[in-house]
Formats: structure tokens, C-alpha cells, sequence
């Protein structure tokens, strides 16, 4: 008689440690890759932000409409992940800008680790904004420190006013909330008011600003928040190189 086979996502080797410290261990490895990239693109003035959402909330086209507006103005370069294909970093080099496709062949979101293997196959030089857009996963995503000045994570209209609250750890770890697609507002049962107060209830710090990259609101507000804080960065250096 055939003997039942298990599935090997419920196997486990004699002497594993417990799945908690496993991943414990694994971040632990994760953070000070983090920190590497950290101390890399502050060392060369770069404002690293990782672009977080679920799968089709629009973080590729705004890529586009914000390397459409900050051309001329200042020099940036994205690195896309995705399980496959480099459908998304061929639409934003349509746009004149170096994007570098990170395929993680299944892997549901990217780690420090990518990002540093990534670095040394764009150029880094003269740079002064890099975009992480992370895979499309408001879950896995939200554990791993990419190094990055700041996380920004987009929620679409399209997917309902509730997620704030039903994946918390991504809001918390969030400095800027974008409610995407909001051209789609008339038509959708979708309360701005109610996914801002839950995100805001996760974190109390957490900006927000509703955008569209169809229509185009709200991203002048979006371009002056990054301008900001490229600005702010690069101040910050000086201060610091000064006082050195």
C-alpha cells in the first residue's frame, strides 16, 4: 500500500529549530545587510525608499508619472521585484530612467540581501533618489529592513478601506500612506476617511495623501514630499561633514 504523502511545507528535519527562531535568525541576518545599505547609500547622499503594496495597486505607473515630473530635476534609478518577468522595469526605462528587475523566482518579497547585489549592478554615481518597488504583498514585505530612509506604502481603492487594520505591520512600519487610484472614487464603495483613521489608529505618525496616476491628482504634493526629503538628506550630510 502507497504510503500518504505529506506536503513538504509540513515536513520538518529532526533537530530544526522551532519556526519562530528560525525566523528570528533570519531577519537578525537581514538587518545587518540593512544596515550595510544603509551606511552605503547615506555615505554617497542617496534617499533610498522602498515602495510597498498589494499586487496591482499601481505602484509601476506611479514610478513612471514621478520619474516623468523629477526629470531634470534630479537624477533617480529603480530596482523592481517580482517573482517574474521585467515587464515592470521595461515600462519605467520607457520613461528614460535606469530600472533594474530583481526576479525572486517565487520568493514573495525582496531582502537586504537582494538590494545589495542589486546596488552593484546599477550606477550609483551622482545619484540622488533610489526607489525600492517591492513585491506586491502587503504581508511578507513588511518584516524585512531594506535599508531605507523610508517606507511608503500604497493602498488602492480598488481593494477596500479595511486592510490598515487587517495587516497592521506594514502601516506600522509605514512613514507615508498613498491611497492610489483616486479617480476611482465615485464609483467604488471606498471611505478615504475610514482607511486613513485605521491606518492612523496602527500609527499615529503615519502621513497620508490620495493620489492618482490616471488623472494625475495629488501627485504634485507626492513629488514635493520625495524633493523634500532628498533636500533634507542632503542637508543633513553637510551638517554632519561640516561638524566633522
Amino acid at each position: 500500500m502507497e504510503h500518504l504523502r505529506v506536503p513538504k511545507s509540513n515536513k520538518n528535519a529532526r533537530g530544526t529549530v522551532a519556526c519562530d527562531n528560525t525566523t528570528m535568525h533570519l531577519l537578525q541576518a537581514n538587518d545587518f545587510v540593512a544596515d550595510a545599505i544603509r551606511k552605503s547609500v547615506a555615505e554617497r547622499n542617496i534617499l533610498l525608499i522602498n515602495i510597498t503594496s498589494s499586487a496591482g495597486s499601481g505602484k509601476t505607473s506611479l514610478m513612471q508619472e514621478t520619474a516623468k515630473r523629477l526629470s531634470g530635476k534630479l537624477k533617480m534609478a529603480v530596482l523592481v521585484g517580482d517573482l517574474d518577468t521585467e515587464r515592470d522595469a521595461d515600462r519605467i526605462r520607457q520613461t528614460g530612467i535606469e530600472a533594474l528587475q530583481i526576479v525572486t523566482g517565487g520568493i514573495c518579497h525582496l531582502e537586504a540581501q537582494m538590494i545589495w547585489q542589486a546596488m552593484q549592478s546599477i550606477d550609483l554615481d551622482g545619484l540622488d533618489l533610489l526607489f525600492i518597488e517591492n513585491v506586491g504583498n502587503l504581508v511578507c514585505p513588511a518584516s524585512f529592513d531594506l535599508g531605507e530612509d523610508y517606507r511608503v506604502t500604497l493602498l488602492a481603492t480598488t481593494e477596500g478601506d479595511d486592510k490598515p487594520k487587517k495587516y497592521p505591520r506594514m502601516f506600522l512600519t509605514s512613514e507615508l500612506m498613498l491611497l492610489s487610484k483616486a479617480d476611482l472614487l465615485p464609483y467604488l464603495p471606498f471611505s478615504v476617511e475610514a482607511a486613513i483613521k485605521d491606518a492612523q489608529d496602527v500609527n499615529p505618525n503615519l502621513e497620508t495623501l490620495t493620489i492618482s496616476s490616471t488623472s494625475g491628482e495629488g501627485l504634485d504634493a507626492w513629488c514635493a514630499w520625495v524633493m523634500d526629503r532628498v533636500a533634507a538628506k542632503k542637508a543633513m550630510s553637510t551638517k554632519t561633514t561640516v561638524l566633522a
